[in-house]
């Protein structure tokens, strides 16, 4: 009887064991973009589970090896997940050696100046995006935003200037999902948000006060690729009562930002 070596045992258990290791890897990869490809700021085990079809059981355990390096943390009381400081902090690596952000760097100074209100960048990350720079303005009372946190593209000026310009068939598998409310001001009826959204493209700029944090106002325009599609977002924010009197003034300088940005990225201005 033809017995292996010893060797070759060896090379087909480490060959199992990378094939499972690999396998773990995929799973807690696909796991990842989940939360990436949602406009929900939470997930929940049985959400994912039937998503990628996996049992509850593997899906929890991934999440808590996620959970464990910081990577995902879970709300105590509904159990459900969200992205960690670990994954947000990867990201803003990320982000911070991209173009846009230092591009953006210099007009979002100039801009804070110009206006004497908070300049910001957003980009897109799935059906979410976050704010990845901001300058603040040299007076008592301003608006500071939080960096890496993921918001809707529906609720605030911000997110839905990306919502407005994206291809039509992203558009409208984001409106297919529940769209939370996130303020009373906040649009959730999806014929609402189409009305807004063809506005917001004819116009080339959103204003939104109130519907993403009470009491804030925001003027916000998109940057554009040489693909002519928006990779970040530029907003103007402030106290909702201040902003509403600077609009003309704010949004002026706001289009001249996004253009001079757009223009360097390859883009055009909107015109």
């Amino acid at each position: 009887m033809l017995r292996a070596r010893p060797e070759e045992v060896i090379d087909k258990l480490e060959e199992s064991a990378t094939g499972s290791s690999a396998l773990t890897v995929e799973r807690a990869a696909d796991v990842l973009l989940q939360f990436a490809n949602t406009s929900k700021l939470t997930l929940g085990v049985t959400e994912i589970a039937n998503s990628l079809g996996l049992s509850k059981a593997a899906v929890h355990r991934i999440l808590s090896s996620l959970k464990n390096k910081g990577i995902v943390e879970v709300d105590p009381e509904s159990h459900r997940y969200a992205l960690g400081p670990v994954a947000i902090s990867l990201g803003l690596s990320y982000l911070s050696k991209s173009d846009v952000v230092a591009i953006a760097s210099d007009e979002l100074r100039t801009l804070s100046l110009e206006t004497n209100e908070t300049a910001t960048l957003s980009v897109r990350r799935g059906f979410s995006r976050m704010y990845v720079h901001q300058v603040t303005p040299n007076r008592e009372v301003l608006m500071s935003v939080q960096i890496g946190i993921p918001y809707p593209l529906h609720a605030g000026a911000s997110s839905k200037a990306f919502l407005a310009f994206l291809p039509t068939e992203e558009m409208e598998l984001y409106l297919k999902e529940p769209l939370d409310q996130v303020t009373s001001k906040t649009l959730t009826d999806p014929n609402d948000l189409r009305l807004s959204l063809e506005q917001i493209r004819l116009r080339g700029w959103d204003q939104s006060f109130g519907e993403r944090l009470p009491g804030a106002g925001s003027i916000a325009a998109p940057v554009f690729d040489h693909r002519g599609l928006p990779v970040a977002v530029v907003s103007v924010c402030g106290p909702a009562d201040r902003l509403a009197l600077e609009t003309d003034h704010c949004r002026s300088a706001l289009l001249a930002a996004t253009g001079r940005i757009s223009s360097r990225l390859g883009g055009s201005r909107f015109t």
